[in-house]
């Protein structure tokens, strides 16, 4: 599966079916901090992820007035 990281912008090919929180695992990557989006669809933690999938990550960003 192809996944394209958006911090650091990279892309990284992955092999093998997984659930997404695996995949994070994998990355060594927090669930809470980071959006999983398959095909263009945002998926929870157990989602299942296959070799075929492209997926984005993006960081989880927040902010407000000071």
């Amino acid at each position: 599966m192809l996944v394209k990281m958006r911090n650091p912008k990279r892309d990284v090919e992955m092999s093998g079916n997984r659930t997404v929180n695996r995949l994070l695992d994998d990355l060594e990557l927090v669930r809470e901090s980071h959006l999983v989006i398959c095909n263009g669809t945002l998926v929870p933690g157990d989602a299942r992820l296959a070799d075929d999938d492209v997926i984005e990550i993006r960081p989880v960003i927040s902010g407000g007035a000071v």
